[in-house]
């Protein structure tokens, strides 16, 4: 081997604050890494879409938001200033959401030609493991969820007079009559038949997310290794790759906007007894399985340090948070997975999956809706009631689609299935439901997070393209920078 090729080379990664160090940059031999040791922790916001950076454009939004909101009034701000302040967080968000379908396409197909790489049995133990992980937290954080609202928080909610109940506005009227048309079995018919594409270019051009995750999971496992599809996949991922970073890069500003138009809409002073009752026990359900419910599962099985590795996450869930769409997201999850030292076949095919099946924070809204609807009007559930309201949010979760709000047919159809009548007070849900969605998107993201390096444990994974944050290492197998 010629000197030429033994000398030393030394890269500056400033987006990570990581030197790459290579004794033998070869096709054979992957980079090594070290981290600068000068760097601290607060460099980071010079960086372009840094944690801190979207952090700082979250909190600026919120402070300006609330400032506003509380100084002028949220029925003073003009709807056009709320729609033209909210254009740059929109484009964003499309950009974002125009990237998720090749993503998921592509990141199936070769995390499934990865797992058919392990030994005899390796991806089948990936893929029941992780829906099993999947359904479990989902089931845990319904049953904690009806708990506190059952024995607690519903006797702090108040029956409301003939008048609050009464539907008075027309369209509301309208879309209440739609959604109790909504049956259980249509529910029940309509995942399954999701889960098989009837035209699969209806499926792309409609967001039929689970049709075309079933689908490319099959083109995966039929496609031979040395296809020429398969190198076609690759450069179309590397292309996703590079236009996902440069959307990072533009996150503090696509959150910032995204963020401030929508608390232009909140208006506090109409925040009565109930309704704040309502958001506090939903968002203390989604606190405890977030800080109590996922870290002790995780530490129970990896044994690592779980709020540690959540606050290393944190583009992912605040980008959730601003977004309220796990779907716009999953690019992000996907990046900060990498960086965390997950493998790359397991986390391209944990976390698409997640982000249409693991809707934990869905989950623990649905029951507090319910108790909610039916509180306000004196309707006393029972105990079988509550067995019904737990499994009917466990299918309803599994089959809510990433995409902002869309639980509210399905909160409609499980509080009917208990003979609770639909009121004005459902209009009241559906008015801060944009609220509670960013907190639950961000749990629904948390826990995809959490599920990745435990899934990884639990099927004993091992792979080649790994980034691992604490040791300050980024190695991929293509030598490129994640």
């Amino acid at each position: 081997m010629s000197e030429k090729q033994d000398h030393e080379t030394t890269k500056q990664v400033s987006d990570e604050g990581i030197r790459q160090a290579s004794s033998n940059p070869s096709e054979t031999e992957a980079p090594t890494f070290e981290r600068d040791p000068n760097r601290k922790w607060w460099h980071g916001i010079r960086e372009p879409g840094h944690a801190l950076q979207i952090v700082t454009a979250a909190i600026l939004a919120i402070a300006i938001g609330l400032a506003v909101t509380s100084t002028v009034g949220s029925k003073n701000i003009p709807e056009a200033a709320t729609v033209i302040i909210g254009i740059p967080g929109v484009l964003w968000l499309r950009a974002l959401r125009a990237v998720v379908l090749p993503l998921i396409i592509c990141a199936m197909i070769l995390a499934v030609q990865k797992l058919r790489e392990m030994s005899t049995g390796g991806g089948a133990v990936v893929a029941k493991w992780s829906i099993a992980y999947y359904v479990l937290t989902t089931l845990l954080a319904i049953v904690h969820s009806t708990i506190a609202v059952a024995v607690g928080w519903m006797r702090l909610m108040q029956v409301m007079d003939a008048e609050s109940l009464e539907v008075t506005d027309k369209d509301d009227q309208k879309m209440i009559n739609e959604r109790t048309e909504t049956k259980i079995h249509d529910v029940v018919k309509q995942m399954f038949e999701s889960f098989i594409p009837q035209n699969i270019f209806s499926s792309l051009a409609n967001d039929g997310l689970l049709a075309i995750l079933i689908t490319s999971v099959l083109v995966g496992y039929l496609l031979k290794p040395n296809s020429p599809l398969l190198r076609v996949v690759k450069e179309v991922e590397e292309i996703i790759t590079l236009i996902i970073t440069w959307l990072i890069k533009a996150a503090p500003i696509g959150v910032f906007f995204l963020i401030l138009p929508n608390l232009f809409k909140l208006d506090i002073a109409s925040i009565a007894q109930n309704l704040g009752v309502l958001i506090g026990s939903a968002l203390v359900g989604m606190f405890f399985h977030l800080f109590v419910v996922l870290p002790l599962l995780f530490f129970a099985v990896v044994r690592r340090n779980p709020y540690s590795y959540w606050m290393k996450q944190s583009p992912a869930w605040i980008t959730a948070w601003g977004t309220a769409s796990s779907a716009a997201t999953l690019p992000v999850t996907m990046k900060c997975a990498k960086r965390s030292g997950i493998p790359d076949g397991l986390a391209k095919f944990t976390l698409p999956l997640g982000c249409l099946i693991n809707m934990d924070g869905t989950a623990i809204y649905f029951p507090a809706v319910v108790v909610f609807l039916a509180a306000t009007q004196g309707h006393v559930l029972s105990g079988p009631d509550y067995v019904i309201i737990v499994l009917l949010s466990t299918l309803a979760s599994i089959g809510t689609t990433p995409i902002p709000s869309s639980s509210l047919v399905l909160t409609v159809m499980i509080a009917t299935s208990v003979n609770v009548p639909i009121t004005g007070m459902y209009a009241v849900v559906v008015a801060i439901d944009w609220f509670i969605d960013r907190f639950r998107t961000a749990v629904n993201v948390s826990g995809d997070l959490f599920a990745a390096p435990i899934i990884q444990k639990l099927s004993k994974v091992e792979d080649d393209d790994v980034v691992s944050e604490e040791e300050g290492v980024v190695v991929t197998d293509n030598n490129d920078r994640v």
